[in-house]
This record gives structure tokens, sequence and C-alpha cells, in this order.
């Protein structure tokens, strides 16, 4: 998935992937394991997208959602297919001694998709992530790496840190969070992720335009009041009869739409417009910029590329450190981000900001010789042209910065395969209640 200007990324609520599952019928062999078929199942490890995996009645793959490895569990098919079963826990016969009650009352089987792990406890959350970090490593990139998930100081229990929510209108005009791989509102009184000045209980409790969406984002922080915040609504857009009808997305400047948002990172104040990407948790901006310049270690009179550079966070913590004799370019697509990069690096003599679609041409012809390279791609990863281009680039360190470890490892095995090494590689928990989770992978050149 890509970034979206309110920074879904990970997804909120469990945006649609598609609609509401109708029965599906399969081979006789599996005609005991249809949508609504109930399965009395032993659970092995987490999987990727939340679930743990176990066997069905025929041997098909079970991918259980609410569940947790090890333990027996009721589970009613969500989906079926040929290959696997989809599958929610509903009724728990032997707990795992890391099972949680979630805090939520809208958390659980059929209710909102935005929190997968609200079931799991925060510390069996972290070892899960690293493990599933690891394998991906392992098997998709060939890295045996010990990994170990941080805490991000400030939001200890793991809840009130989203400080940017979409919620969708029903018919009714009554807000709410999607239900998981569904267009349903699941209609919510609040939601216990959204940070305080989200004002979430005030914007669930009005009424709205039927079938829009409501963006909203602040700079709330742990403990402390918004400076400000940002409200979009998005009336329903009529589709063509036959055509099925795209996500609403922000314009790049919303003709009337709400301030900038102002944060602060390292010293460095910065503007973030309604139509940017910003990462979701507060704490992020500052613990990934520390960990991108811990691995780079950059060094007076440095090139610094800044890829896929938003509104130009990394540059600008990163500029004054290469600075004098050193440069700055931030390659950027998103014409609102560009504009917001632009004023936030205007102090930086040494900072120019390009506005281009990342590709391996011009990683290759226009971005001369770098020292340093940072890559922030969005949830795809950069992808193989992309990867193979920034092997030979020249660089000293290339920092990679990514919410998909899939994604991050498929990218990962290019540069290994082009003699590039892995420096370090950190991991943090931006997304808690969530399978998601942020890593910063630090690669060199390997030796001739």
């Amino acid at each position: 998935m890509d970034r979206t200007p309110d920074g879904t990324e990970p997804p909120a609520a469990g945006p649609p992937s598609r609609a509401p599952q109708r029965p599906v019928t399969v081979d006789a062999e599996g005609s005991a394991a249809v949508s609504g078929a109930r399965l009395r199942l032993r659970t092995g490890g987490f999987a990727a997208g939340g679930g743990c995996v176990a066997r069905g009645p025929d041997g098909r793959v079970v991918f259980v959602r609410h569940s947790l490895p090890g333990e027996e569990v009721v589970a009613v098919v969500t989906d079926a297919s040929r290959r696997f079963l989809r599958a929610d826990a509903v009724a728990v016969l032997e707990a795992s001694p890391h099972r949680v009650t979630p805090r939520c009352p809208h958390a659980g089987p059929g209710r909102c998709g935005g929190c997968d792990w609200q079931h799991v406890s925060l510390p069996a959350q972290r070892r899960a992530k690293a493990s599933l970090v690891a394998a991906q490593l392992r098997q998709v990139a060939g890295l045996d790496v010990d990994v170990v998930v941080e805490e991000v100081p400030g939001w200890a229990d793991g809840y009130g840190w989203r400080t940017r929510m979409q919620f969708a209108v029903d018919p009714s005009g009554r807000a709410g969070l999607r239900r998981h791989r569904s267009h349903q509102v699941e209609p919510v009184d609040d939601c216990l992720l959204a940070a305080p000045g989200i004002g979430a209980a005030g914007l669930l409790g009005a009424r709205w335009p039927p079938a829009g969406l409501i963006r909203v984002a602040t700079t709330a922080a742990a403990g402390g009041e918004p400076t400000t915040r940002q409200v979009v609504v998005e009336p329903r857009q009529a589709a063509r009869p036959g055509h099925r009808q795209p996500p609403a997305r922000l314009p790049p400047h919303p003709p009337a739409g709400p301030p900038p948002l102002t944060v602060e990172v390292q010293g460095r104040r910065l503007q973030v417009s309604a139509g940017s990407f910003w990462q979701v948790h507060p704490g992020a901006p500052q613990v990934l910029a520390s960990a991108v310049t811990a691995g780079l270690a950059p060094q007076a009179g440095d090139r610094l590329v800044d890829l896929y550079a938003g509104v130009g966070l990394f540059a600008a913590v990163l500029g004054p450190l290469v600075a004098p004799g050193g440069s700055v370019t931030a390659v950027e697509s998103a014409p609102c981000a560009v504009a917001d990069a632009r004023r936030n690096l205007a102090d930086l003599g040494e900072a120019t900001v390009v506005a281009a679609e990342v590709s391996p041409a011009l990683v290759a012809r226009q971005l001369g010789r770098p020292d340093l390279v940072v890559l922030d791609p969005p949830r795809r990863g950069a992808g193989t042209g992309i990867s193979a281009a920034l092997a030979g680039c020249g660089a000293r360190r290339i920092a990679y910065v990514a919410c998909d470890p899939a994604a991050a490892a498929r990218d990962l095995r290019v540069l290994l395969g082009h003699g590039w090494r892995l420096r370090s590689l950190r991991a943090f928990d931006l997304f808690p209640m969530t399978e998601h989770v942020e890593v910063v992978a630090v690669v060199e050149p390997g030796p001739r």
C-alpha cells in the first residue's frame, strides 16, 4: 500500500481491500471448511497479516485472527479458497499466557479492523514483531539477524499514540471505522489508539455527510496539548454506472483546507500541510531521525541524497551536519509535500528540493555521486530497478527506512547481491496493538 496524505501507513482501521465476502463453495475435500464453518484448531506461530497459522481438517493452511501461538480455539471461517482459509477465533479453549483482555469493545471478530493485537500483551507483541522481521530477512534476503523491537518512549501502554486518523461515514451519517477486509462501517464512540488532540469522541458523536470520509491530524504528544489540528471532510464521490469507485484522496492543495501543522524535530520546526505525508506516531520523527543520523554518521562536506523526502524530515535534520561544504538533495513527487519541503529547507543554503518521481534513471543520471543516501519509500518498497541503481551510486552508506519488512527484505536482497552488506538494523514499535513495525537498515559496500 502506498502512502496516503493522512499518514495511514499502516491503515488505521482496516480500510477496505475488497467487498464483504460471500459464502464460498470449494472442492469436495474442503466441504467441511467453507465460509461460516466452525473449526476446532491448534494455532502455530504468527504470520504476516496478524493472524496465527493453523491446519484445517483438509490440510489447508488457516490464518486465524484474534488468536495467539499455541492456543486451542474455535474459529469461524470467513474466507475459503483452494489454497488456504481465513478465520476468526470466536472462542478460546486453551489460552496463551500472553493473552490479555482487549480494552476496546470494538476489537474482536467481525468488528473494527484496525487493532489486530489488542488481545496480545505488549511484550509479546514486540517479540512477535521481532520474529516476523527476522524471518523476512532470513527467508527473502538471506540475512541472519537478531532483531529487537524497541519501545518508543512516552507511550508505555501502547494507546493514545495515533495523531492521524481516517474515519468513514455510514449511510446514516454516523462516523466509525472499517471492519476487517470490508467496506462496512463499524460505528464507534471513541478510538483508544487516537491521540488526545484528535478529539475522536467529538468527531464520532457528530453527524456527517453520508458515505464520506473524515481525515483528522494533530500535533498532540504524550501528556501535552495539541498546538493545531486539521480536519478535512470529503463527501462521497458519485460513481459512474459500471465503474468501480476509486478510493478518495486529498487534492494536493485543498481549496479551503485547515492550516498546516507545525512540528519540531531535533530543534527544527517543520510545516506539514493537510495533503502531505507525516508519520502517525508522535515519537516516530524523533526516533527515526536519530536512528538514521547514527547509522549514516554524516560529516561536514558530505553530499546527501534524501529519496522520497516527503516534507523534508531527514534532509532538515541531516542538512546542518554536512555543512560547511556539503550538500543536500531532497527528491519528492507529491506537489503538496514538495511545497512543504521547500519551506522547511529554505534556511539551508546547501539544500535543493527536486520535484520528481524516484526512478532508476534519476538515481543513475541525475544525482551525481552522493556520499550518503536516505531511502524512505512507500509501503511497496523501492523496487528492483531503483535498488540496483543505488547499488552503483558510489555512496558510503545508505539508510533504508521501511514500514514493511517484506518489501525492505526484497530491496536489501538486491543491494546484497551487488556486493553491499548490512551494517546495522533497528526496529521500532511505532504501531502498537497492530502487527506493523518500522525498521531502519543501514548498508554499506562490502570489501572489494
